[in-house]
Order: C-alpha cells, then structure tokens, then sequence
C-alpha cells in the first residue's frame, strides 16, 4: 500500500477504503466482498463536480456549451487513462485470474474506471479538500481548462492509433521536472510497444504529455 499511496500522493487513514478502489468486480465475485463499482459512481460525479465548479468560477463569461465540451474532454475514459498509467495503477489492481489472463491490467476502461474509485475513495477518507486536490494534481490541468485556445487531444489521437493493434500499448514516464511550485517545467516521454518514440516538456505533466504524444505521432506517420 505504501508504493501506490506514494504514487498518488495520499495517505490514508483507512486503507480498506484503497484496497476497495483497486478491486474489480470478477476479483470481488470469486470472494465475496465489494469491488470498486460503488466508488466509481461517486468518484464519476466528485470528478464532474470539481471540474464543472472550477469552470464556473474562473472562466467568466464562457458559454455553457463550451463549458459542457471541456468537462467531458477531461473526465472522459481516454483522459483518465493516462492518468492511471502515469501513476502505475495497473499492478496494484485486484483482479480473477480470468481477467487478468484477458489483460485486465492494462484495459482502457478498467484503468479509467479506477481513477474514479479512488477520487471516491480520498474524498470519504479525507474530504473534498482532499480529492479536490488529487484531482488538480493527477487529472485536470488548469491551462487547458482555461479553454483559450484551440485543443489538440495528441494523447487520445495517440491511443487510438496504437489500439488498433490489440495488442498495442502506450506508456508515459517522467523524465525530469525543475522549478519553482509557481514555474514548474515538466519533461515526459511516451513509449510506444515499450520503444520512446517522443519526448516533450510543458508548465503541467499534462501538457508535457501532448507534447510527447505530439511528436510520437509525426514520428509513426513519417
């Protein structure tokens, strides 16, 4: 427990409530105790809160059409994915032999489904201070929220061009971060099959990670 509290950066008070979250619904079937589907249901709703109150109080007059597009793009399956990867999600799950032999750990749905049950999971431990700042360090990224400029999803482009494989896969890792909590600089690299195809540095992990995925995808289509 102690490596993936550290991974996403809580300490929890009751641990059964995190072992609850990284437990799927065929591992809870064979043994007769909860999975993280409960969870889910309240993290899906903690996760659209946050990201729908944030977006009110500080986007002024954005219409709510556009408001209604940004939060679905960063509380979608595809955004929550990466996240889950990012903070190695996929060990620590509890899954039937069955649905890990069908590769459960590294399934887009699970992984993202999971990020919802663990928001859940802090926010009943600790409290919405708690989740919400889970959420701002992991899941949303301010400058994208902001909605200024056009939006280019490179990581979900990426995904979808790698899927097609079924056995393809898409991995992000930090590869250095510098500066101050106000200026931080972030560099990550994407890997594709296991092989770095892109690297890219942004102001947030999420933006380093468009960026990454950005130049992953000129190299694939060269």
């Amino acid at each position: 427990m102690n490596s993936i509290e550290k991974a996403i950066g809580y300490t929890f008070r009751d641990r059964r409530l995190l072992d609850q979250a990284l437990t799927h619904s065929s591992y809870a079937h064979d043994r007769n105790t909860e999975s993280y589907e409960r969870l889910e249901f309240l993290g899906d709703s903690i996760l659209g809160w946050v990201t729908a109150d944030w977006l009110y109080r500080n986007t002024g007059n954005m219409p709510e059409g556009k408001m209604t597009r940004l939060r679905a793009e960063h509380v979608s399956e595809h955004a929550l994915y990466p996240v889950a990867v990012r903070l190695g999600i996929g060990p620590h799950l509890k899954l039937s032999k069955g649905e890990e032999l069908s590769g459960g750990r590294s399934r887009i749905s699970i992984l993202a489904d999971t990020i919802e049950s663990i928001i859940a999971a802090i926010y009943l431990d600790g409290g919405i201070d708690a989740a919400r700042k889970f959420i701002f360090d992991n899941v949303l990224d301010i400058t994208e929220l902001n909605g200024d400029e056009a939006y280019n999803d490179y990581k979900s482009e990426l995904q979808e061009l790698v899927q097609k494989d079924a056995d393809g896969s898409v991995e992000y890792n930090l590869v250095s971060q510098s500066g101050p909590d106000h200026d931080k600089r972030f560099v990550f690299s994407v890997s594709v099959n296991g092989s770095v195809m892109g690297t890219g540095e942004g102001r947030s992990k999420k933006e380093a990670e468009q960026s990454a995925a950005e130049e992953a995808l000129k190299t694939l289509k060269a």
